[in-house]
């Protein structure tokens, strides 16, 4: 297995409809693969969105819901998705960031056969390659970089090279492999070789649509992270001229074509090897990103754009799996809702394994055989806040729980500690395809809202396909 995770990659790609993105090598994977047009991470922040796939739980069951906390010390037992296929049988390596990119979140050595590489940036030199962003201290300089430079010179380049040596290694064994590559583009700070940003030009990147926060929005709701605050061309207040929000949108363009030709490059080397027929990848973003709509920037909210992620899953040609379905040579989309919590049982029945138990997420197999037919009717997502500053520790004072249906996305904002629903929200995306408009307290929404009430205080559980169920 292939497995690719893309940081705060949104929908961004040419075979999600973006009609300004360069992104040839994930579109051709697409085209003998399934894309999900409807698929949401559990939490919009890296970590407890990262630790939620790999674990197949929700982030109030893994207790993950900031950037510090290790998943193990509420579940030391737990098996993680790379875990459970090394107990049958398969070579793990994880290369880049797979888990999260610093600190003691970075490792998890049970999950591995082998140990991870790059799983760690704190060099600078692998961040920017300028000698003017290079003189200073601290991870933020500038938030852009364009550099006429080898792609290898920061450091998803050499997570490209490291996966491509890796591959053939494990051809070399001939054993059965789960190899997880993680790319940190296009996070910030949107530093690519000049040759991608020359791929667009400043004046083609479009401005973001609905450059305001949502009418009648809950303050907690449009708070934002302040990730983008603290480059050195950024300025405190957050406040951009419109000729820095299309710099910045060139530069995340520019990053997106950037880790599509990694990706090709990897791709290509599997298909070098005669690996790609018997080979199930997986492409996956570990939450959205804002690109100043909404007037907001990166993630940590609840909204669609933060939420909502690019997933395609390419089956291999020939499988000892389940062996009921295989790749074809057509591109198949999937409008079904699904989340990332449900990518670990789906790959385990897909590799034709015995599901674990304790997953609360469900399979979605059953969607590669027939996109079509009935599934599950809400996709959930939460994010925390504190009750003044920008930024959480652990669950917060306050957790905004969201349930997303197929028309509307409501959320409560609940004190953590009293359950005391302190604010919500209801977004109709019948009449915007973002969020523009809170309609809690227009009487024609009102039937709407109770529905939407109850679904999100049922929960997950009752929200699973009208099939036999495979979460126990």
């Amino acid at each position: 297995m292939l497995f690719i995770a893309v940081d705060d990659l949104r929908p961004t790609l040419g075979c999600y409809g973006d009609k300004t993105a360069i992104t040839p090598h994930l579109d051709r994977l697409a085209s003998v693969g399934t894309v999900f047009q409807h698929a949401y991470c559990q939490q919009a922040l890296c970590s407890p969105s990262r630790l939620s796939l790999l674990t197949g739980k929700r982030p109030d069951t893994t207790r993950v819901w900031d950037l510090s906390t290790h998943f193990r010390e509420a579940l030391p037992d737990t098996i993680t998705l790379p875990q459970f296929f090394k107990q049958h049988g398969y070579q793990t390596q994880g290369i880049g960031k797979i888990f999260h990119g610093n600190g003691k979140p970075a490792s998890d050595p049970p999950s591995w056969t082998q140990k991870p590489l790059l799983a760690i940036n704190r060099d600078p030199k692998l961040r920017y390659a300028l000698a003017k962003n290079l003189q200073g201290s601290g991870l933020k300089r500038r938030a852009t970089e364009a550099a006429d430079v080898p792609d290898d010179t920061y450091i998803d380049g050499q997570v490209c090279e490291a996966a491509i040596k890796r591959l053939t290694k494990f051809k070399a064994d001939g054993s059965p492999f789960f190899l997880a590559v993680g790319f940190r583009k296009p996070h910030l700070p949107f530093c690519a070789p000049s040759r991608f940003w020359n791929l667009y030009q400043k004046g083609d990147i479009p401005l973001p649509a609905h450059q305001a926060h949502p009418t009648n929005a809950p303050e907690q709701a449009t708070r934002s992270w302040r990730e983008l605050e603290g480059y050195t061309d950024i300025p405190d207040d957050g406040e951009l001229t419109s000729d820095k929000i299309q710099q910045l949108r060139h530069g995340y363009y520019a990053c997106v074509s950037y880790i599509d030709t990694q990706i090709g490059r990897i791709l290509m080397h599997l298909s070098e090897l005669k690996l790609s027929d018997n080979t199930l990848i997986v492409v996956w973003g570990d939450h959205g990103f804002h690109l100043g709509e909404q007037h907001l920037w990166t993630k940590a909210n609840n909204y669609e754009l933060s939420t909502r992620v690019p997933l395609i899953v390419a089956l291999p040609k020939r499988t000892s799996g389940s062996g009921d379905i295989k790749r074809t040579d057509n591109n198949t989309t999937c409008s079904k809702l699904v989340e990332l919590v449900d990518l670990y049982p789906t790959l385990a029945e897909i590799c034709g394994l015995p599901l674990p138990h304790g997953l609360e997420g469900t399979s979605f197999y059953p969607l590669l055989k027939n996109p079509e037919q009935a599934w599950k009717h809400a996709a959930f997502s939460q994010h925390p806040r504190d009750k003044t500053s920008n930024r959480h520790k652990s669950h917060g004072d306050i957790m905004g729980y969201s349930v997303r249906t197929d028309r509307y996305r409501y959320v409560e904002w609940r004190q953590w500690k009293s359950g005391k629903i302190v604010a919500r929200e209801l977004y109709d995306y019948e009449t915007s395809d973002i969020e523009t408009e809170n309609c809690i307290g227009i009487p024609q929404y009102a039937g709407t809202q109770q529905k939407l009430e109850r679904i999100l205080s049922a929960g997950w559980k009752h929200a699973t396909p009208p099939i036999k169920k495979s979460v126990e």
